[in-house]
């Protein structure tokens, strides 16, 4: 055998294998951090949405001349305190902040009580005509609230309610809106097993209620409870004809202000910002609660 005829092994060369792209993938426990441009739309959304309050603040701060001269005053005053005592001493506000207080912590108490046993049925129970019953429900959104002011004021009057507070807290109670919210939120939050389960337990309905449904339902009844508080608190159209002057909320009692030949606006705006501080005071005081409820029904939806 011939040298040529020999045949050395060839040895295998690893050939390096191509390097993936890394990615950056972001642990369980960081947390993602916002950019400058985040920041500054956040900022500028925030000076628009504060600017009317503040606005409202510096007028009531100013006298009616210096509103009419041009430009207007773009600073606090030192008119403030004087202008809120003319407006609570003219509006009545004292009686006008108890009257929508009890008016609409009622309605809120109501409307998310009911809203949610309405919500619950709807989403959980079976019975005949639901679908039928749900539709009716939500077609009653559609019709405007001026169609029945003239007829539900005639009903008011044949009960002798008129400027009384209940003329203003007995339709608005329940709210079809409110009844549509819940039954969609439960649809998704509540299991069914868990009230199959709590069945097998032996807990009556009041009991599935009161242990099951309302711990799952707290987060959207938070949600239904302020924006609920919210619209009673801020509602004028039913209240300027249900009561008068002597028996008033604030909505009303805000109408009597500026009934002059010449209208003081410092002493409107002194009224309007004296009837927004509870809606402020409520959401600093209830706002993060509100939130976490927020947050924690979507981290369990």
């Amino acid at each position: 055998m011939t040298t040529s005829e020999l045949t050395l092994p060839q040895e295998k060369v690893p050939v390096p294998a191509a390097r993936a792209p890394r990615r950056r993938v972001m642990g369980a426990g960081k947390q993602m951090h916002a950019g400058p441009l985040t920041y500054a739309v956040l900022v500028v959304f925030a000076l628009v949405s504060l600017a009317p309050l503040v606005w409202t603040a510096i007028a009531a701060s100013r006298t009616n001349t210096r509103l009419a001269q041009t430009p207007p005053p773009l600073w606090f005053g030192g008119n403030l305190f004087k202008n809120l005592q003319t407006a609570w001493d003219q509006a009545g506000m004292g009686t006008a902040m108890f009257n929508s207080t009890v008016v609409a912590g009622t309605i809120t108490i109501g409307t998310v009580l009911f809203s949610t046993l309405a919500g619950f049925a709807f989403a959980k129970l079976k019975f005949r005509f639901s679908s039928t019953l749900l539709l009716l429900t939500i077609g009653t959104m559609m019709i405007p609230p001026q169609l029945a002011v003239v007829p539900l004021y005639l009903w008011m009057a044949d009960l002798h309610w008129s400027n009384h507070l209940q003329t203003v807290i007995l339709p608005t109670l329940v709210s079809a809106f409110g009844t549509f919210f819940m039954r969609q939120y439960l649809v998704q939050a509540l299991p069914t097993e868990l009230i199959e389960a709590a069945r097998v337990d032996g807990a009556s309905s009041l009991r599935v209620v009161w242990h099951v449904v309302f711990p799952a339902a707290r987060p959207a009844m938070a949600v239904l409870g302020l924006l609920t508080f919210v619209m009673a608190w801020n509602d004028f159209l039913w209240p300027i004809i249900a009561l008068n002057q002597q028996n008033p909320t604030v909505q009303v009692a805000l109408n009597s202000l500026g009934t002059g030949y010449i209208p003081d606006q410092s002493v409107i705006m002194a009224g309007a910002l004296l009837g927004t501080l509870p809606l402020l005071i409520a959401f600093l005081l209830f706002g993060k609660q509100i939130v976490g409820g927020i947050m924690q029904g979507a981290v369990k939806g």
